[in-house]
């Protein structure tokens, strides 16, 4: 078994990277890419004295997943090289997590690969991802909107974890299969566009970008690669503002003059540092919480505060942005359209329209500074009831026996400096909307535990 100088490129990465004396661990699921991955590299290995072993991980998703496993078993048995199978349950795992079946499979699969590389003294884990495969991401993240991160697409090493094929194309690596005769088997669902967003894109996109230029996902790559490098030099210079951050357990605190500092193009990376100083990670951080909290620091006083996903809170403290985990006694907090905000008992959001359970209120220009907090018992509403007088929150509370602890959870709104309506008691008449016509909608959602069993 030789080598091919067709898979340009590929030995001298693993020459320069697998330190000698090291051992190596192929990801190999039976496709074509894997098993030119398991050929190349096992002549390699054989060549250099580098031990070489294969990891083949069982998802059972599909019928032929077994077939698939036999496949690789034999292929292994035929090579001499030492096989290592896992097994794992995706759909548990989805259900357990709230995972896609795309992130459950690769959470276990990794797993397997990372305790499998352990057991042999710290292997390389080497996977097949080729110049295609980073096409395709870069256009997944790219049509989901992204950063620099995002369109650097897949590293050719992370961690002990490397991808000597990334450079070449799935042409090179066929033309390197049928050159051999390298058997594989297919999966089915690669075919199947309505299967994957990905799958659509290597159908039905990558080829039309192919007739533009031919050499489409070989460029597409050696961009990824240069904004990759960007990445890097842009992750070094945001580790150098994170400096400034306080770090607490399950706080961190920047003083906004230093946030101020910070050039505008940086600014979110900075931010998702601290989620990822905090604990919680910047999975699911989005550029609608992002904005949120340029809008916190920009145009609100130190009384503001928004809930964003994993349970963090972030609010102003002299002069500081704080994000923290903590939970905190209720006080005035800002809405912000479409995005939650979990306050007390309740989830409460800010919504151009109707839905669910809430509070509908008129429109109007002092709509940019809308709140939820505390009620003081003294203030007053006027409501439909009270026959155009005014009636004291303790009153009203008395009047539906609601209890002094209820009466201080309960979220009353206020818009600007005036109380507006206070969840179960109403709408204040000079704040009610007119008939049937437009209207702002402060939807109020239980979310205690107690209510949540109930349901």
């Amino acid at each position: 078994m030789t080598t091919r100088s067709e898979l340009r490129g590929a030995a001298e990465i693993l020459e320069s990277t697998v330190m000698p004396g090291g051992t190596v661990l192929c990801a190999v699921s039976g496709g074509l890419d894997s098993m030119c991955l398991l050929h190349f590299v096992a002549a390699w290995g054989q060549a250099r004295g580098v031990p070489v072993a294969a990891a083949h991980f069982n998802h059972q998703l599909r019928p032929t997943a077994d077939r698939d496993e036999a496949f690789v078993r034999d292929a292994c048995a035929a090579w001499n090289v030492p096989l290592a199978v896992g097994r794992g349950d995706v759909e548990k795992l989805v259900e357990t997590e709230g995972l896609s079946v795309e992130e459950a499979a690769r959470k276990l699969r990794y797993a397997f690969l990372e305790t499998e590389a352990q057991r042999r003294g710290g292997a390389w884990i080497l996977t097949a991802h080729n110049a295609d495969d980073n096409a395709e991401t870069l256009l997944l993240n790219l049509i989901r909107g992204t950063g620099v991160r995002g369109l650097a697409g897949i590293p050719q090493q992370r961690g002990k974890i490397l991808r000597p094929f990334l450079h070449l194309t799935r042409a090179e690596l066929a033309d390197y299969a049928a050159a051999h005769d390298i058997s594989h088997m297919e999966d089915e669902t690669n075919a199947d566009p309505e299967v994957a967003a990905r799958n659509l894109l290597r159908l039905r996109v990558m080829p039309l970008l192919r007739e533009v230029n031919s050499r489409a996902a070989e460029h597409m790559a050696q961009t990824a690669s240069r904004l990759r490098e960007m990445e890097e030099g842009l992750s070094d210079l945001t580790e150098r503002y994170l400096r400034a951050v306080s770090v607490q357990p399950g706080r961190v605190t920047i003083r906004l003059g230093d946030l101020a500092e910070v050039p505008g193009f940086l600014r979110a990376q900075v931010l998702l540092g601290m989620f990822d100083l905090l604990g919680v990670g910047r999975k699911d951080i989005g550029a609608v919480h992002l904005e949120t909290l340029y809008r916190l620091w920009n145009g609100h006083g130190n009384d503001a505060r928004v809930s964003l996903p994993h349970g963090v809170t972030a609010r102003l403290a002299a002069s500081r942005l704080v994000l923290e985990t903590l939970p905190s006694p209720l006080s005035r907090a800002e809405l912000v359209r479409d995005c939650p905000l979990h306050w007390g008992d309740y989830a409460v959001t800010l919504l151009d329209h109707q839905m669910g359970e809430g509070l509908a209120l008129r429109p109007g220009p002092e709509w940019e500074a809308v709140a939820v907090a505390p009620c003081d018992p003294g203030e007053r509403l006027t409501l439909p009831e009270t026959h155009g007088g005014s009636r004291s929150v303790k009153r009203l509370c008395l009047d539906r026996r609601i209890s002094l602890s209820e009466r201080d959870r309960l979220p009353a709104i206020y818009v600007g400096d005036r109380l507006a309506a206070v969840w179960r008691l109403g709408v204040d008449i000079a704040f009610a909307p007119e008939g049937e016509g437009p209207c702002r909608f402060i939807q109020i959602l239980k979310i205690t535990e107690e209510s949540d069993h109930e349901k």
